[in-house]
């Protein structure tokens, strides 16, 4: 009996032996000749202000987010800081629409004694408090920036970690209207001041994606203080758009000639105006994704030493805007 057991023993182990020699002797498993392995895009989402129409933002999300379209980073200034701190912390866009149905101005404002503003945005903490999972950057599932201007130096200062919130009250101070923001040693203002679109916040993503709330102009004589601060700010970020358009592959920039900067009311109509920007947009983006993978790949097999490989990518994918320009006849 004992030799049996023993005699099947030895043959297992002589089995297992001979499969290890398989193993540890077998030639390399080789790719097909020009066969290299990919990755996707990194993809970094940068999404600027515009007050109440910046709600068209989570349009542009929805239909990313309907598409699979996978986003590694955000950006954002003003409410676009808002939005993508609801996407970055984990928020579905069910939850930002109903979010953003409920908006008012006292959701997030309070008049005050107009000495370095006219109202404080100290109830933003509280209502965001109650919209986002996440209270500090270190918690949130997506990387984030949120840019403020410092009134001091001038300086745009980007927060990526600790405290969340006020960050985000910062970056909606809207000079004139909110008081400053102090915080860090600093005097804190809206973003849009330094870095409106805020896609310079996102180096190291391989594809940057910028979403503008433009606006076309009052065509009106402004009735308010607001207004006349509002168009001095569309009147220089206009002729300082190259600053950013430079740096992003794609813009996108939904129509909202139409609406005022305290349409809160009207969520429904800027976030579907956002969703018609994003999907008219798609066919572009889908081509910078294909065209990046594909450039990738090429990179990989020729691999080049000593070359400027961002330099490669600049030339080889032009920037591209949605809705188009306008061409002169």
């Amino acid at each position: 009996m004992k030799s049996k057991v023993t005699g099947q023993l030895g043959k297992a182990l002589r089995g297992a032996v001979r499969e290890l020699r398989k193993f540890g002797y077998a030639p390399p498993v080789r790719r097909p000749q020009g066969e290299m392995p990919s990755r996707r895009p990194r993809v970094g989402l940068a999404l600027g202000g515009g007050f109440a129409r910046g709600l068209a933002h989570i349009g542009v999300l929805k239909v990313l987010v309907e598409n699979k379209i996978a986003i590694d980073a955000l950006a954002g200034t003003s409410i676009g800081s808002v939005v993508a701190a609801g996407l970055a912390s984990g928020c579905t866009i069910e939850e930002m629409v109903a979010a953003a149905r409920k908006t008012r101005w006292s959701s997030f404002a309070r008049w005050t004694f107009p000495r370095l503003g006219f109202a404080t945005n100290e109830r933003l903490e509280s209502f965001l408090s109650k919209t986002l999972p996440c209270r500090t950057f270190e918690q949130l599932k997506l990387p984030l920036a949120i840019v403020a201007a410092d009134l001091t130096t001038g300086e745009a200062i980007i927060f990526r970690e600790g405290d969340l919130m006020i960050p985000l009250r910062a970056s909606c101070s809207f000079p004139g209207l909110f008081v400053p923001i102090e915080y860090r040693g600093r005097l804190l203002l809206d973003g849009a001041i330094v870095s409106n679109i805020p896609v310079s916040a996102l180096s190291g993503m391989d594809l940057v994606v910028a979403v503008h709330i433009r606006s076309d102009g009052l065509h009106r004589r402004p009735t308010s203080l607001f207004e006349v601060v509002g168009e001095s700010f569309r009147i220089a970020q206009n002729l300082n758009q190259s600053s950013w358009r430079d740096q992003c592959d794609l813009a996108i920039e939904p129509e909202l000639g139409d609406f005022r900067w305290d349409d809160f009311g009207r969520a429904d109509e800027l976030i579907a105006t956002g969703e018609v920007a994003a999907r008219g947009a798609l066919p572009a983006l889908h081509h910078l994704l294909q065209q990046w993978t594909a450039e990738d790949s090429r990179r990989s097999q020729m691999q080049v030493s000593g070359l400027d490989v961002q330099e490669l990518r600049n030339a080889a994918a032009p920037r591209l805007t949605w809705p188009p320009p306008e061409t002169s006849p």
